[in-house]
């Protein structure tokens, strides 16, 4: 049966490489299956418009659309003064429904424009608790539950989200945590840089959940280290970034380029400040520093205490990211264990997107439900 997925994101295509570019660039190569990536509306930089405008484009295989308009002053989103827009122009773009037709929201913002394509299943996958985030829509909590209500199916992308999700009422959430591109790592794992210093590096989004007075006095606690920080500067003035002779911020990087950077590191590092914003977040760097063949200490983070204990180094403070800078100086590179490798094979991206496409269009094209668990 032919089938067609639209995925509605408040990321977008071309920006930090996560959840959902990594499974809808495995779930659209399917066979015959139409895929749409529908962002938020954006100003354009080039040219000016007068009014709301749906524009798109062919890349990487799939249409990507999204909502010309014009200068606004303000970070729109999918809010309710765009909404009618995406409801009215939408449906034009991609045509009636002739098929199966699955509808894949990453912000229950989204959730009106998505009901308006007339899904066929409806899919909610809850990569972050964006009511927590900082300079979130206030009704973002009233529309998580609006989403986990209408949505056939409920994916959550970590231990902390799902348990959430189920209290808000969906106890047949499934539980897929991120995975990582092993294979996309394999580079940095065994061709390591020679640093004059050595190198503890973070890559990710730079926002309210770095603990960056952390970082200031890690780069304090560990002079003889360079710490690098690869990544864009979002919801944070930059001026508000430590500055010391020891850091380096290297701006956003390709996705094809974070290999390279990983391999230019002694050790990994996530200095994630532990607040509202942190306390659901399943960082996926974490799989992807491992699959690099990184050493890697953190805050206690509670998904990566749960989903990596004896494999993360926790620390709580500088002194303590300092000492273990020192103690795991020099084995970057070195034979992954047994239990590392497993924790890598059983969340390689691959695999991860075929039990989600066969629960998603398999099973329920041939009128079964969904397994419960991933």
């Amino acid at each position: 049966m032919r089938s067609e997925l639209i995925v509605l994101s408040h990321l977008r295509w071309d920006w930090v490489w996560q959840r959902p570019q990594q499974l809808v660039s495995r779930l659209s190569t399917a066979a015959g299956r139409r895929t749409w990536f529908v962002e938020e509306p954006m100003t354009p930089r080039d040219h000016e418009v007068q009014q709301n405008r749906l524009v798109s484009e062919e890349v990487d295989g799939l249409t990507r659309a999204w909502l010309e308009i014009p200068d606004p002053g303000h970070h729109v989103g999918f809010a309710d003064e765009v909404i009618p827009d995406y409801i009215e122009q939408l449906p034009e773009l991609i045509g009636p429904r002739a098929c199966e037709r699955v509808v894949w929201i990453y912000t229950p913002l989204a959730l009106e424009a998505a009901l308006a394509l007339e899904p066929t299943t409806l899919v909610y996958d809850v990569m972050d608790d964006l009511a927590a985030f900082k300079g979130a829509a206030p009704e973002l909590v009233v529309r998580q539950r609006q989403a986990l209500r209408r949505a056939d199916v409920v994916f959550a992308g970590g231990r902390s989200l799902h348990r959430s999700v189920v209290r808000q009422g969906r106890t047949d959430a499934i539980l897929v945590p991120s995975g990582v591109s092993i294979a996309d790592y394999a580079v940095a794992s065994h061709h390591r840089a020679r640093n004059a210093r050595p190198v503890a590096g973070f890559v990710g989004v730079l926002d309210e959940r770095l603990d960056i007075d952390l970082l200031g006095q890690v780069a304090e606690a560990a002079p003889d280290w360079d710490i690098r920080m690869v990544g864009p500067v979002a919801k944070i003035d930059p001026a508000d970034l430590p500055q010391a002779p020891n850091i380096s911020y290297l701006g956003m990087a390709p996705y094809a380029e974070l290999p390279r950077h990983m391999a230019s590191f002694d050790v990994a590092i996530m200095p994630f400040a532990l607040n509202e914003a942190t306390k659901s977040i399943s960082p996926t760097k974490t799989l992807e520093y491992l699959a690099s063949g990184l050493p890697v200490v953190s805050t206690r983070v509670p998904d990566v205490v749960a989903d990596f204990p004896g494999v993360v180094d926790l620390q709580d403070d500088a002194a303590g990211f300092a000492a273990a800078f020192d103690r795991l100086r020099g084995r970057a590179g070195t034979v992954a264990s047994e239990r590392v490798r497993r924790i890598l094979q059983r969340n390689d991206w691959d695999a991860i997107a075929s039990r989600m496409d066969q629960m998603i269009f398999s099973e329920r094209s041939d009128g079964t439900e969904p397994a419960a668990t991933a």
